[in-house]
């Protein structure tokens, strides 16, 4: 898995994106998350420059073409330009990393939804709380995280 995930998001094989939301649908089709549309954790416009891509926003619209669901993929800003999850040392450096990175610019795809915020990898879970924190406040009902892969 940590291969997979590592060709994606380092060595641009952008097309395992779709087998792996083959996989998240999967997990999906057997545990019933309520979702009524998805958004991906953004990465701020530098890092996507950098990159060129954001694997999760490719993730999220294979995987919405399988199970039927609408993306909102400009809903979620990263406005802070922080430096990559991975490379932090603690799960408390992780939180303080993440902390006011994410806006959520909603032009009413988001009140009264339940949301479901894909990404590729989680770790300590700080990603997903922080995005969830502001789609709360846009009036999401409910927002649950799917992942890919869980680092243990």
């Amino acid at each position: 898995m940590k291969d997979v995930v590592h060709a994606l998001k380092y060595h641009n094989f952008r097309s395992l994106s779709q087998p792996m939301a083959d996989l998240m649908a999967g997990y999906l089709s057997c545990n019933q998350i309520p979702g009524d549309i998805l958004v991906p954790v953004p990465l701020h416009r530098r890092r996507l420059k950098e990159r060129g891509y954001n694997q999760s926003e490719l993730l999220v619209r294979e995987l919405g073409k399988i199970v039927g669901l609408p993306v909102a993929d400009a809903v979620l800003c990263r406005v802070k330009d922080s430096s990559p999850q991975a490379k932090t040392t603690s799960v408390a450096e992780r939180y303080r990393n993440v902390k006011g990175a994410f806006v959520c610019k909603d032009n009413g795809e988001i009140s009264g939804r339940a949301v479901i915020v894909v990404d590729d990898v989680c770790t300590s879970g700080a990603t997903l709380e922080a995005c969830a924190d502001v789609l709360k406040t846009a009036g999401a009902v409910s927002v649950w995280g799917l992942t890919f892969a869980r680092e243990v």
